[in-house]
């Protein structure tokens, strides 16, 4: 599935990690770092590599903050540019999977997928 979404993704120039954290951002309204690992359900570390590579590229930037883990985060022009686009990328993968699998079942995976996310 990761790879379906990923070859969509490519021409926006983001992987689906990043599309998650990108539209998150969106979501939270210029969190921290610390609000944005626990929203993600990642260590800080892990996150901080994936901020360093979206800021890296222009979409997200960092600011204010005694120290790393207080820095909030905010997507840039060029990330809610980003952002739209691999939406649209996000959106027509959907509609091929339900073409491919059926809308039912595509329906019944999605759900899947979400109670896995939500385990632990």
């Amino acid at each position: 599935m990761t790879r379906l979404y990923d070859d969509a993704l490519e021409g926006v120039g983001v992987n689906v990690a990043q599309y998650s954290l990108l539209k998150n951002l969106t979501r939270l309204d210029q969190p921290s770092i610390t609000s944005l690992a626990e929203a993600l359900g990642l260590d800080r570390s892990t996150l901080g590599r994936n901020l360093k590579v979206l800021e890296g590229k222009g979409l997200v930037h960092l600011e204010g903050g005694e120290d790393q883990r207080n820095r909030l985060v905010s997507l840039t022009p060029a990330g809610r540019a980003c952002l739209d686009e691999a939406l649209q990328a996000w959106e027509q993968v959907q509609v091929r999977l339900g073409q491919r699998i059926g809308l039912e079942k595509r329906a019944e995976l999605m759900a899947l997928l979400d109670d896995l996310e939500h385990i632990g």
